[in-house]
């Protein structure tokens, strides 16, 4: 009886296991109380500074030495050549000759600063160079002072060695610029050349009556605005600077050089140098109208055993010869004004301004890594100092050494 009923009671439990299980539950609605919220000074939040093991200052230096190095773009050349040339007596009384020193030096700087599409670049070139000659001298009594003369009565001379520069020049251009296109940018160009040791006229004639130079006597300023192209090919880099709108100008601050000076029995007794400036009374002149530079600068070689550099730069000023007084066209005409001419410098006649070039070429050969040879050419010419074309040419071996940090 007992086992029927367990048997019975663990069927029941079986079944009401394999029944599925349900159960409801109701949920009240509860509306949500509305509150205004109003934050105080006190909710903010909170700072917090960053662990200095989070922050490498030597890969931060590194970084910015990594973006300086791609935005500055860095060339100094600085050289030393010369020559020396010297004879003993026996050597001079047989065959002549002189005994001689010539020493120039020359810095060369190109700096280009670069950002998105702004860039700029400095350029500053400069040489400067002196040589001893023996001249002959006449000879004076130290006493009285009074030229020594032979039993004939003539001037009694001596060979003496002479110092005079042979180079001094210095220019500096400035040109930012902001880019248009792949090769094309427009911007503006600012040039200053002049020099800085005293000139003479000659190697016997140094005294102050012949002073023909000095530091801004005479002094050039060119400004310029326009477009710029540079060449994208690396056998060809040449750059053009075109520029509708330019300024030149030439000054002569030294007025002792730019005005002829007599003594005091009115005999002339230095010529005026006055650069162009024909009224004394005036220090500078200015000119507006237009300008065209081209640049060309190309290495040849794998070690770069050879360098020529060269720049030609025009200007004409055209909007100068629109307002320019008692101008006369013709040549003829203008010589016969000129021969009528009262001395009046307001009403001197004039000639239209004449477009000047100036035309630099350098060629650097390589022996070694610090032996060069140079070669440089000069090209100049400008009607209202001179009618002819001046040109200057200079051969020099010696110390050069070139810096890059690209």
């Amino acid at each position: 009886m007992r086992r029927i009923l367990f048997c019975a009671i663990f069927a029941l439990v079986a079944l009401v296991a394999a029944m599925p299980a349900r159960a409801q539950f109701t949920i009240d609605r509860v509306e949500p109380k509305k509150e205004s919220i109003n934050f105080t000074t006190a909710d903010t939040l909170k700072k917090t500074t960053a662990d200095t093991e989070y922050f490498s200052r030597a890969r931060y230096r590194a970084e910015r030495a990594a973006i300086r190095k791609e935005r500055n773009t860095l060339e100094i050349t600085s050289g030393l050549q010369g020559t020396l040339t010297s004879y003993n007596d026996p050597w001079v009384d047989v065959s002549g000759g002189d005994n001689s020193i010539a020493i120039v030096a020359s810095l060369y700087l190109n700096h280009k600063f670069t950002k998105n599409l702004f860039s700029v670049e400095t350029k500053f070139e400069g040489k400067f160079g002196y040589n001893r000659m023996k001249v002959e001298m006449p000879m004076f009594d130290a006493a009285t002072g009074d030229a020594m003369v032979d039993e004939a009565g003539n001037q009694l001379m001596d060979r003496e060695g002479i110092w005079f520069k042979n180079q001094d020049e210095f220019s500096i251009q400035i040109s930012p610029s902001w880019k248009m296109s792949k090769n094309w940018s427009y911007g503006a160009t600012f040039k200053f050349r002049s020099q800085i040791a005293k000139g003479y006229v000659s190697r016997t004639e140094q005294e102050r009556k012949d002073l023909k130079s000095s530091f801004m006597t005479p002094g050039y300023l060119d400004l310029s605005v326009g477009l710029k192209y540079a060449c994208p090919s690396k056998k060809f880099p040449i750059k053009v600077d075109l520029s509708p709108l330019a300024l030149s100008a030439v000054y002569a601050n030294n007025s002792w050089i730019r005005r002829e000076q007599y003594d005091g029995n009115g005999n002339r007794i230095k010529k005026a140098f006055n650069y162009g400036i024909e009224d004394p009374d005036k220090s500078a002149k200015y000119e507006g109208g237009s300008s065209i530079q081209l640049d060309f600068d190309r290495t040849f070689g794998k070690n770069e055993y050879l360098r020529y550099r060269t720049t030609l730069f025009s200007f004409w000023g055209w909007i100068t010869n629109l307002g320019l007084d008692n101008k006369v066209k013709r040549w003829d005409a203008y010589k016969e004004a000129l021969e009528a001419w009262d001395g009046n410098i307001k009403t001197k006649p004039r000639l239209p301004i004449h477009p000047t070039v100036r035309w630099e070429n350098t060629i650097d050969i390589k022996a070694t890594k610090f032996l060069t040879t140079s070669i440089s050419f000069q090209l100049y010419y400008n009607r209202a100092q001179n009618t002819s074309i001046q040109t200057k040419t200079l051969l020099s071996v010696g110390l050069s050494y070139t810096f890059k940090n690209k």
